[in-house]
Parts: C-alpha cells; structure tokens; sequence
C-alpha cells in the first residue's frame, strides 16, 4: 500500500531560561499506509502533539523529513491541505453559534458546499442538536463538532488528536464504528490517543513514541505478538509451596517471576511440562494459563510509564529507548 503519511528523522528543539534546551523530537519516525486506521501513542509530554503540530505547519523543526500524500511537507501544504482534516489539542468555538453557523463558516471558508454540512453532523450524532448554541453542548458534544469540522472536506487523511474525550461509552462506541466505516471507504485516519483499549479494537497498526523517539511501530497484532513472551501464569494448591516450585523450575530451565499468590514462568516450549516438573516433586498446579498482553501493558512497558508503588511518577518522566532494527516493509519494532 502507498504511504499516505511519511515522516523521517523528525527534530524539534525548544529552548527557555527556565528549561534550557529541551529535545521534543530526537530523529522521529513514523509510516501510515493508506486505507489504514493508524493510533499514534505516546505519554504526556513525549511529542505527540508537536509531531501532529509540526505536520500541519504550525511549527517549524529543526530537522528532518514529513510527507503527505507523497508530496514534502511544508512547502507543499497549501496543495495538500485541502486534502487533510485534522482536530489537534481541544478545539476552540464561537460559544453563541449554533453547530450549523459554525459549519457552515467553516464550509464558506474551505469552499465546501452547503450540503455537506448537514451530512457531518448526522455522521457525529448531532443532526438533532444542530440548531442549538455551542455554549450548550457538553464536552463529549463539542468533541463530536470538532471530529465534523474535520470531516468536511471529506479528507483523503484525518487527523484526531483524543476524539473519544468527554464521550460516554455509546459514544466511544460509535466513535469507534465511525473511524472504522471512513477507513473502509478508502479514508486515512491517525488517532492520537491515551484510551489503549480503543487503540487495540479499532486501529489497524501504531506507532509508540517515548521522549521524542519511536520506539515501536507496526500492525497491532505484529507489535503485540513481539511483547507476548510466551509467558505462562501458574498457582499451586498451597501458596506456601511458592518458593519451592520456583526453585525447582528454575533449575529445570525455566525463567520463572515469583509474585504473591502465584509464579509467572517463560522459556517452556509446552505448558504441560511444567505441570509435569512440579508433579515429579509432589507440587499441585490448580491453575495454568497462558499470559496475554494487551496495548496497554505494552506502552506501559516500552514507555517506561508503569505506576511503581511509593512513587509518584512525574510528567515526562518515561524511558529514552533507541528505535531497533526496522523490520521488513520499512517498520520499526
């Protein structure tokens, strides 16, 4: 598939008296494919949103290469912008207009006709709220407004910094089949996103950026199975036999973690040797299962970002990690 979005070797520096001189991007990369639904994640202060502002040129880098729609970026914004919608950081409206003047407006301005405001609004949820002012709507109905302004020009690419914010779970939900329907329609959609869950059910492939480098990117499903591990969680009739079945699968080979109320054991090609191992000793499993790894166990891991007991985490506080060897199709893992 064609590249839609390209970005290579990305820096950003900021510099302050307070700060001094700070790296937001440190040689960023980033690969979205076309027709993909793409979640771009990062902690607080990893860059995330200096990328996105830097890609619309709404700040200048120091360094590096960005594309969109196979034409360099900045210099070729004005031809691209008109393919590209976008909602970056918390959108901002006239709090006495109603959605349609809003629209509208923005429709006049992008010369986008009439009709199709009326056909976003209905995509978002808001075709029976569209006649009331804006200082009205909760957060959740200001965030769907800002996801039609961004839908009206129907972009080859769409841009979503937090869409889900202040939606309840229905509207997480139709967020989700949204996102999902404009992708199959031949739509490109990156979702910048801290709800990993969403991230994990509705995006094709991610990228994961951690003080300003990626440091891990590629289909959902790939990124996950490379973190999986192979892990298999194991609780014993008597915890107080804990220690000793962890002595002796250890001794056996095994690579084994011992926690409170049970040992998590790697290295086993088949689950049924352990269960064999420890019968051999006269130690009872009651429970062997695989262990599975989500998104979010993922970030927390290759960000760095896991709450530590007693510790108060600060922002930016997360893990420099060098991007590894890319893979094959030009992803890095």
């Amino acid at each position: 598939m064609a590249a839609v979005l390209e970005i290579e070797g990305l820096r950003k520096t900021y510099k302050s008296r307070r700060r001094g001189v700070r790296q937001a991007l440190d040689g960023f990369d980033m690969l979205v494919e076309a027709g993909q639904v793409h979640g771009f994640l990062g902690p607080n202060g990893s860059g995330k949103t200096t990328t996105l502002r830097t890609l619309l040129g709404l700040i200048k880098p120091n360094g590096g290469r960005m594309a969109i729609l196979g034409q360099e970026v900045p210099a070729a914004l004005p031809t691209v912008a008109g393919h590209v919608g976008a909602i970056v950081e918390s959108p901002q409206f006239f709090p006495n207009f109603t959605a349609t003047d809003t629209l509208s407006l923005l429709a006049d301005a992008g010369r986008v006709p009439q009709t199709r405001v009326m056909e976003v609004l209905e995509l978002v949820g808001l075709h029976d709220r569209a006649k009331e002012r804006v200082k009205t709507y909760s957060l959740g109905m200001k965030q769907r407004l800002a996801v039609a302004s961004a839908l009206l020009k129907n972009p080859k690419l769409l841009i979503l910094d937090e869409p889900a914010n202040g939606l309840d779970p229905g509207g997480i939900r139709e967020m989700r089949t949204l996102m999902r329907n404009l992708a199959e329609s031949g739509m490109t959609v990156v979702l910048s996103s801290h709800i990993l869950g969403e991230i994990q059910l509705i995006c094709d492939s991610v990228t994961i950026i951690s003080l300003g480098r990626r440091v891990a990117a590629g289909p959902v499903a790939e990124v996950l199975a490379q973190h999986a591990g192979g892990g298999v969680r194991v609780r014993l009739e008597a915890v107080t036999d804990l220690p000793i079945a962890a002595e002796a699968l250890t001794r056996a080979g095994a690579q084994v973690t011992t926690h409170d109320d049970h040992l998590l054991v790697s290295s086993v090609d088949k689950p049924a040797w352990v269960t064999r191992t420890l019968a051999e000793r006269d130690l009872y499993v009651s429970e062997l299962a695989p262990v599975t790894v989500d998104l979010e166990s993922v970030f927390l891991e290759l960000t760095g970002t896991a709450p530590v007991p007693g510790q108060h985490r600060q922002v930016d506080q997360s893990v420099a990690v060098g991007d590894a060897t890319p893979a094959q199709g030009g992803w890095g893992v």
